[in-house]
């Protein structure tokens, strides 16, 4: 493979287009191959996708991220790979645009202010409580965990329970078991996990009607679904999209949390140093029993480590868009229907906007003289209007972990081989992480 462009003779107003032809953000080996192309192309460079027989623009950098996710934000739509996304979640606000997603985002939006996540600490604590005795039995008897399948089974429990409460157990009752263990069971995301996870739609939809039915009040999502109304017209969300916006919230909220996790206990696990000073803040830092997102602002360096995670290993690791009318973008002008792609992964490794941009240094967002997200070289979460509305759920729920955890266990890692990446629907590691755990103190303590 050459390291030089296609020199493309018929679109001399174009950007680049780099030599490696293949169906960008589709094909396992997409992080590798697009990871190469930028080193060689720069911020902005076009990809041929054979089977789509179209090119497909790659942006990476600042000023034309900020433009598609934020300035014009209204002259993009969701990109490539949304109809396989809306078979497996329907049209929840990840999928729908236009005014139906201005709508539901403006009824959903409210269940994820701080105060309300807030109310939702109990329900958290309890899992992560429940976690600590199966720690403690297993650091007692010096067995292994695999913290991939912990971190995975953790986050699905808490935003089930998050979601349906207490019942959660009418639905498993119904169904035999936890209709919704399969999101664990079944890692592939095809087309024959979609079928069995849209059927359990219909299961919601009895959930709804019974809690009508019976005046069932639940201080849960699907209860805040359920009644949130839309500020311009009054009227409620249609049975359809709560459940939607009801199973949009099993996987979002579930698969992008556990990546993280894994991918930060590995990192703590890897550098020591970046370990002891994580402990030593979290020993040194008293929290109330239900610390608030304030209290948890004294624990600066363990929101660093946090971040850094998501910066090396961003569990949405690519995102795609398509212009409706014509645009600029570094100067060239992008064609009506264009398809573009930007990646978070791209954009946070950069050389030219981080110092040492592959290594793990959480001491870097401690020393920022400017956010990194006002600079637009860091959007884990995406950036813009259509920024995840789960951003503040997911970052608490990630340090209450990293702080219930490291209160009373150290872990270290049973096997020292590099894991492979892999970029699927999020960024995961292809096998799971086994770890050792070390009781540092007792729950008693």
């Amino acid at each position: 493979m050459s390291n030089e462009s296609v020199k493309d003779t018929a679109n001399p107003g174009l950007p680049p287009l780099d030599r490696d032809a293949f169906d960008a953000g589709s094909t396992e080996d997409s992080l590798e191959r697009l990871t190469a192309a930028a080193a060689r192309q720069g911020g902005l460079f076009r990809i041929h996708s054979p089977p789509r027989n179209q090119d497909i623009w790659i942006v990476n950098n600042p000023a034309d991220i900020k433009r598609i996710l934020v300035t014009q934000h209204r002259n993009y739509t969701k990109g490539l790979g949304l109809d396989r996304i809306r078979i497996l979640l329907g049209n929840g606000i990840m999928t729908s645009e236009g005014d139906l997603w201005k709508s539901q985002r403006r009824m959903i939006q409210p269940s994820f202010n701080r105060k309300v996540l807030e109310r939702l600490t109990p329900t958290i604590l309890t899992h992560l409580d429940r976690l600590s005795v199966q720690f403690t039995e297993k650091a007692r008897h010096s067995q292994p965990i695999d913290i991939t399948h912990v971190t995975s089974e953790l986050t699905l429990d808490i935003i089930l329970d998050l979601i349906f409460s207490e019942d959660l157990a009418w639905l498993s009752e119904k169904m035999g078991s936890n209709p919704f263990a399969l999101v664990n069971e079944h890692a592939e995301r095809d087309l024959k996990f979609a079928y069995r996870f849209r059927s359990l739609c219909r299961l919601v939809g009895e959930l709804i009607q019974r809690r009508r039915q019976e005046s069932l009040e639940r201080d849960d999502f699907l209860g805040m679904l359920m009644a949130a109304t839309d500020k311009d017209t009054q009227q409620p969300m249609a049975d359809k999209l709560v459940i939607d916006e009801a199973m949009t919230l099993v996987v979002a909220g579930h698969e992008t949390t556990a990546s993280a996790l894994n991918w930060t206990w590995y990192l703590l696990t890897e550098h020591p140093d970046a370990y002891d000073r994580l402990l030593a803040e979290i020993d040194h830092t008293p929290l109330p029993e239900l610390p608030s997102f304030k209290d948890l602002h004294a624990l600066a360096y363990t929101q660093a480590v946090i971040n850094e995670a998501l910066r090396l290993y961003p569990p949405g690791w690519i995102l795609s868009r398509r212009n409706i009318n014509a645009d600029h973008l570094s100067g060239f002008e992008v064609p009506p229907g264009t398809d573009v792609m930007l990646s978070p992964y791209l954009i946070q490794r950069h050389p030219d906007y981080w110092d040492h941009p592959n290594d793990f240094k959480p001491e870097r967002f401690l020393e920022q003289t400017q956010d990194p997200r006002d600079a637009w070289i860091y959007i884990p979460f995406a950036a813009g209007p259509r920024h995840c509305v789960g951003e503040h759920l997911a970052l608490y729920e990630m340090i209450l972990h990293v702080v219930h955890v490291s209160r009373t266990f150290r872990l270290s890692r049973t096997d020292r081989t590099r894991p492979i990446v892999e970029a699927a629907i999020n960024l995961r590691t292809r096998s799971h992480l086994m770890m050792q755990l070390e009781l540092r103190h007792s729950l008693k303590d």
